[in-house]
């Protein structure tokens, strides 16, 4: 693809509009080799060979929106009625240590901007000008043979977590590393570069590969046992067992916290795991949906059986989280056809009244909650199909 045609696939969002008559500004990294490849975009990330927050501001104007500026970065955010975005004045970074955030010297120009990224097909730049497009040396090459390679051998050391960008682009883009990237990775790991970065820095990672395509990106993290290393030694990915969990997730659960719970369905100690995760940086609602899947999944799945009746699967599964059943099913057996009769058609089914018809029926406090559970009981046996047969049921229980 030429420069020009790159501009053209770009078109002109908001935000490239904004910069017209900026000579300074490039579009860099994933978005640019995203184009190339002829693929949509996930963001546009601007690099300023200059002043970004004078441009910011000239841009939000433009807009008629108003600029928030990161002095220390050297960066600034233009927020408008349509759009939000990033300038960054080009920079050079230092790693004091391994692991450690890098310390930014901005009045860099473009090609030392480009020399601090992760890999040479994300070292790429597009001038919004004229269209140019500007390359680290080998990126061209290395984005139309598929390779990720690092841009120097201190790569991974300074910052392990393009250890999980690298998983990350091989299951996105379906590239490889490059032999010697594979095996820096591979020392990396073994000498334990992941143990330099906070938690939370990897969790991040973690959780946006999540949202790759699985059950690729997940079965990824198994190269030089980034998995084990990251989450708990007994990380497995049996692709098949993430693709029957996705396929039994209905569209109402998450689909990525199920298919991360089946890689650790060999974890016995449910607040070990909770306590991997919070120190990964997830948050709550997440580690309590993964952690009881992964340490239960077994046990709920020899307590599901398709000859269960609809009712005693209400009982059995009325509060698990519909990704817990969905991986107790995908472990197959007798469990499979369970769930997925409980994802698709049990828990769906309503009962004709509430709580305010026992309320208004004289009941208070826990008999409410009795009635409504014997009321749904009656309707799922098939006893009570009609609004008075199921309040009769109820209020019937309630009296017993």
């Amino acid at each position: 693809m030429q420069a020009v045609d790159v501009l053209e696939r770009l078109g002109r969002p908001p935000a490239v509009a904004a910069l017209d008559g900026e000579n300074a500004v490039y579009v860099v990294g994933g978005a640019v080799r995203d184009l190339l490849l002829g693929r949509e975009p996930h963001e546009l990330d601007f690099v300023v060979e200059g002043d970004a927050v004078a441009v910011a501001r000239r841009a939000a104007e433009r807009l008629g929106g108003r600029t928030t500026v990161h002095e220390r970065f050297g960066t600034a955010t233009v927020t408008a009625p349509d759009v939000t975005f990033d300038l960054a004045g080009a920079r050079r970074e230092r790693y004091e240590r391994p692991g450690a955030l890098p310390d930014v010297e901005l009045g860099a120009s473009l090609r030392d901007d480009l020399a601090r990224r992760d890999f040479t097909v994300n070292a790429i730049a597009l001038h919004l000008a004229d269209g140019e497009l500007v390359w680290f040396p080998g990126a061209e090459e290395d984005l139309r043979s598929g390779r990720l390679r690092v841009l120097h051998d201190d790569s991974f050391r300074d910052d392990p977590t393009r250890l999980l960008r690298m998983v990350r682009y091989t299951a996105r883009l379906g590239f490889e590393p490059e032999e010697r990237t594979d095996a820096l990775a591979a020392e990396a790991v073994t000498d334990g570069a992941l143990e330099t970065v906070t938690g939370p820095r990897l969790g991040a990672e973690l959780r946006l590969l999540l949202r790759e395509p699985q059950p690729a990106a997940l079965a990824a993290l198994e190269r030089h046992g980034l998995g084990a290393a990251v989450l708990a030694p007994h990380f497995r990915v049996d692709p098949d067992l993430v693709e029957r969990a996705l396929e039994l997730c209905p569209p109402d659960a998450r689909g990525d916290l199920a298919a991360l719970a089946t890689t650790l369905t060999g974890s016995h100690d449910k607040r070990a795991l909770s306590d991997t995760l919070d120190r990964l940086g997830f948050p709550a609602n997440e580690r309590r949906v993964v952690a009881p899947i992964a340490t239960g999944a077994h046990f709920l799945a020899d307590a599901m059986d398709d000859r269960m009746t609809d009712s005693e699967l209400w009982r059995r599964l009325r509060h698990e989280p519909a990704e817990g059943v969905a991986v107790a099913g995908a472990l197959g057996g007798p469990a499979a056809a369970a769930a997925g009769r409980w994802l698709t058609d049990v828990r769906h089914r309503k009962l004709a009244i509430t709580g305010d018809d026992f309320v208004a029926a004289g009941l208070a406090g826990p008999p409410v909650g009795a009635a409504l559970d014997a009321a749904t009981v009656a309707m799922l046996e098939g006893r009570a199909p009609t609004r008075e047969a199921q309040l009769a049921a109820g209020l019937e229980a309630a009296d017993a």
